[in-house]
């Protein structure tokens, strides 16, 4: 049996609509938020539950209330905007079950893809405002808590089997960051053209799917349509805000099914953060410049001054280039806080005229720094591991190469014999 789910938004899809749907499914209020809490944003917000009725239908309500409201003077008020990078480490950090991570983080990541391509800058780059607010946070969060808490299945790529059905776009305009702006919203229309969502007017003039019900649903949703065929068990009801001229209603289908279920629409933008992001997830900047006309002397020095300037490696390759020439290649990888200032030392150091920006994803393994103890002295080692169900699974073990370096001079002893040593009774110490 395969354990699927069905989103029904005949009023549109918000994040707190979801939520609701979920505790309306049973989720305890109780399991999100002590997940939710290991975020370390739990002073930003109070979430709190109760059933309330639209057009005769009694739904859940899940609020998600700012703490900071209260902060709001006459003149002033308060804005806490995040960047991608900032929001996937309070994910990352939090070390919530697999499948929830992967999904929040996924969820985040199309998100930034489709407010960059609206504003014309890198996902990286976008300010989150309303979107990524504090609460936006908890319903994407809690939405993926909720549906791992359910145990939909998931497919060989590590997607929910979670079905969506079309779209209403609403109508009328909304005040946002950047002043009134039609609805649908930008990143909304977005989203649905990155999925070439099925969409439909229902006739109500309002906002009805925000940005955050849309990452959600376009990234997690397999397909969108009509439901898959299955076994129906439980009906899930999240209620909006507004008193609408339809039940403002969304409705979550639970229910099993013993054949394949329809094939997800291919999608290769989530498809490898979703499936890698088991393992820490975060974004980086890659500096690219060729030279033709230093002095290789200079290259040590510029090196020095990347990594005193923040970078994460930096190393360089032999190409040939115009007419002919010999040069390199130097590239730098750097976390994107870091980025202008190596850019600077790039400028200032070398006679390259232009750099090449790219952001990347990269997924990196747990590590830390153990002592060794040999019949020659103390060697730092570096261990780097993966988690499988709970336990440590050992990737690499490295001794630090400038420890068995100055131990092997200070004993005249090959520095491969050191290097022997350490790994041998790291290994007794730990097998």
């Amino acid at each position: 049996m395969i354990k699927l789910a069905y989103i029904q938004c005949p009023t549109g899809i918000s994040g707190d609509m979801c939520l609701g749907a979920l505790v309306s499914l049973g989720v305890p209020v109780e399991y999100l938020i002590e997940k939710l809490n290991s975020l370390g944003i739990e002073d930003e917000y109070k979430l709190w539950v109760e059933l309330v009725q639209r057009n005769g239908q009694q739904a859940t309500k899940v609020h998600v209330e700012s703490l900071h409201n209260s902060d709001r003077s006459e003149g002033h008020h308060y804005h806490h905007y995040r960047y991608l990078r900032e929001i996937e480490q309070i994910i990352l950090k939090a070390k919530l079950p697999a499948k929830a991570q992967a999904w929040s983080l996924a969820v985040f990541r199309r998100l930034a893809i489709a407010e960059g391509a609206v504003h014309g800058i890198s996902p990286d780059e976008v300010h989150f405002h309303e979107v990524g607010a504090t609460d936006a946070i908890v319903d994407i969060v809690g939405t993926c808590l909720g549906l791992d808490w359910l145990g939909i299945d998931t497919n060989e790529q590590g997607f929910p089997w979670l079905y969506c059905s079309p779209f209403p776009t609403g109508g009328g305009t909304v005040h946002a960051a950047h002043g009134q702006i039609a609805v649908p919203v930008p990143a909304v229309l977005k989203l649905w053209e990155m999925r070439n969502c099925p969409v439909y007017s229902n006739g109500i003039e309002r906002e009805l799917v925000t940005p955050t019900g849309a990452a959600i649903a376009t990234t997690l949703a397999v397909n969108f349509g009509p439901p898959p065929p299955m076994t129906l068990q439980k009906v899930g009801l999240g209620a909006g805000c507004w008193h609408l001229p339809l039940a403002n209603i969304l409705r979550l289908w639970l229910g099993e099914t013993t054949k394949q279920p329809p094939q997800m629409i291919a999608d290769s933008s989530i498809v490898s953060a979703v499936a890698t992001s088991s393992l820490p997830l975060e974004t980086i900047s890659v500096l690219e410049t060729q030279i033709d006309d230093l002095s290789p002397q200079a290259i040590a020095y510029v090196s020095d001054a990347l990594f005193a300037a923040g970078a994460v490696d930096v190393f360089t390759q032999s190409i040939g280039m115009k007419k002919s020439r010999p040069g390199i290649l130097l590239t730098v990888i750097c976390h994107p806080e870091n980025l202008s200032k190596c850019e600077a030392v790039l400028f200032r150091e070398t006679t390259t005229l232009g750099i090449r920006r790219l952001t990347q994803q990269r997924v990196i393994l747990e590590r830390e720094i153990q002592s060794v103890e040999t019949e020659y002295g103390a060697v730092r080692v570096k261990v780097a591991w993966t988690k499988q169900a709970d336990r440590k699974v050992i990737n690499n073990v490295q001794p630090e190469y400038e420890d068995c370096a100055e131990l092997a001079k200070k004993h005249d002893i090959p520095w491969r014999e050191i290097h022997r040593i350490v790994l041998q009774n790291w290994y007794l110490q730990h097998t």
